[in-house]
């Protein structure tokens, strides 16, 4: 619930003139900056890397901000960089007749083993539905089922997608079983040597080229003490016109593997054909880092907030229209310049805030969020004594909002804090508008919820005050198809930042009103990370 605070008039003053120092006109010069070629698109383990880091941590002692990891404004993250190369052709053979997938047209492949080489030979396919155990739902896909050394076929989100009946795996809103993560994850656990999740562009929120991009080159993974060898062997993506040609070969032509996989009755089933797929892998082991700067409150120190964001992006990558720089200006150049502003913005205080501040800048989030998992995983602030997390993620630039997305709409008491901060904008809070997109998995916040820290990820959203909603929506969608982890990502004249100054006030708002109480925010009833926090 949220807390009751009385400030006096000076201490509002304040707060207000700190909260006018976040202006668009600064936030498109970092945006600008950060976007730039000069970055070289914030790649872990390049020269991008090291230019990124550095500046941020400049800018941070240029705003009399403390180092946040003891003397240092660095977290080490150790990972690998795996760099596989598949089959250019794979074959699927059933009885004398074959199928060819090409590479990168109609599969694409890789591996997590920390090795030279893998490979799956005649590996019997089988198609298990959504892949999903999930046992709330009463629903097992490999319920009689034996993959041990097989390769599984599956469908990328989880049966609820379109539908209304909340109880049904949330509806409309992906459950994590929906994610790719968690497929991976299943299968490895069964058995499988291999697993191909079908791509068709609805269920998965974005096209086959952003799949393309993530699961070919160098990929980024944290060191583990197995070298990843409970992975599966083989972890990929097919198209959806390739898996229609798998089913035909069973004499299933046209078979509707989406309506059939959401019968309660459904059952999965040998596909009667074999696959064998050979990778090899480029090693390389090295450490990345986190950047952590520190705001120090007074009496009540020791309890901290932290705001988050991802620098990294993909890089120099495979080109597109002539431009192989992929420069991230929404994904997330936005979101680390708003937490810098909201850092300055807490510098101008004249009194400080009770409690202390965190700022976190973390690295390969587009690699698995990474960076959090590994701060989770080794945590600077005492996670019990970490009041909050508000993590942001790719403001668009399309002006001023008037509605306030909560992704995961429903979990925390976070939502109303920024509901009372929404509404002195005169904006208002809604639910995540693309719930079937599983964003609440796909985002830093999810690894501070996952040990119990309540965790915020909030943004404008579509209801453009000029423009109107359905215009707003049509540049989401455009954004999503033409621009998400591409090169065209990029700062450009007519960049409209308003929205994030918005959304950047608004984070400033709830951060400042936590530091200076006593209380906890909790998660709410039915939340699955309730009960962590209370342990």
């Amino acid at each position: 619930m949220l807390g009751s605070l009385i400030f006096s008039c000076s201490q509002q003053d304040n707060f207000e003139e700190a909260s006018n120092s976040i202006t668009e006109d600064a936030l498109k010069k970092k945006i600008e900056r950060l976007a730039s070629d000069e970055f070289l698109g914030r790649r872990p383990f390049t020269e991008g890397e090291d230019i990124t880091i550095n500046y941020l941590k400049d800018e941070f002692i240029k705003m009399g901000l403390k180092p946040g990891n003891g003397d240092s404004y660095f977290q080490e993250v150790p990972m690998v960089e795996l760099t596989a190369t598949a089959d250019s052709v794979i074959n699927i053979t059933s009885g004398t007749e074959t199928t060819q997938l090409r590479y990168w047209e109609d599969y694409v492949a890789l591996t997590r083993r920390v090795t030279d080489s893998v490979s799956i030979m005649d590996s019997e396919l089988v198609f298990a539905g959504y892949g999903i155990i999930a046992p709330e739902y009463d629903w097992n896909d490999y319920d009689g089922l034996d993959v041990k050394g097989k390769t599984v076929v599956v469908l990328v989100n989880d049966p609820g997608f379109g539908k209304e009946d909340k109880s049904f795996f949330k509806g409309n809103e992906m459950t994590y079983y929906g994610r790719w993560t968690y497929k991976y994850e299943e299968a490895a656990r069964q058995g499988a040597d291999g697993l191909l999740i079908i791509h068709e562009t609805a269920h998965a929120s974005y096209p086959w080229e952003v799949v393309q991009g993530g699961w070919s080159g160098a990929n980024l993974y944290l060191q583990s003490k197995d070298d990843n060898m409970s992975r599966c062997k083989i972890e990929g993506w097919i198209s959806s016109a390739s898996a229609q040609e798998l089913f035909k070969n069973t004499g299933m032509e046209g078979y509707d593997f989406y309506a059939e996989a959401l019968k309660r009755d459904f059952k999965g089933f040998s596909l009667n054909q074999k696959v064998s797929i050979n990778l090899s892998n480029q090693i390389k082991k090295s450490k990345s880092y986190n950047v952590i700067a520190l705001y120090e409150g007074t009496d009540l120190k020791d309890e901290t907030i932290i705001y988050s964001a991802h620098w990294d992006h993909f890089g120099i990558g495979s080109p597109v229209d002539g431009d192989s720089i992929y420069n991230g200006a929404v994904d997330n150049a936005t979101g680390v310049a708003a937490i810098m502003q909201v850092a300055e913005a807490f510098t101008k205080l004249n009194q400080k805030t009770k409690r202390s501040v965190a700022f976190i800048a973390v690295t390969a989030e587009e690699q698995g969020l990474l960076g959090s998992a590994h701060y989770a995983e080794n945590p600077i602030f005492e996670p019990s004594k970490t009041v909050a997390n508000i993590n942001v993620d790719a403001i668009r630039p399309i002006g001023r909002v008037n509605d306030f997305s909560v992704i995961g709409y429903g979990q925390s008491e976070l939502e109303d804090y920024a509901k009372r901060a929404v509404e002195k904008q005169g904006r208002y809070i809604t639910p995540d508008p693309h719930p079937e997109a599983g964003a609440f998995f796909r985002s830093d916040h999810f690894n501070f919820a996952k040990i119990g820290i309540p965790a915020l990820y909030a943004k404008g959203a579509v209801d453009s005050d000029e423009n109107g909603a359905k215009w707003g929506q049509e540049k989401y969608s455009e954004y999503t198809s033409q621009h998400y982890h591409k090169p065209s990502d990029e700062y450009y004249e007519g960049f409209n930042a308003e929205g994030v100054k918005l959304d950047a006030q608004i984070l400033f708002d709830i951060g400042y009103t936590l530091a200076n109480e006593t209380t906890f925010p909790k998660w709410k009833e039915g939340s699955e990370f309730k009960a962590i926090r209370e342990k």
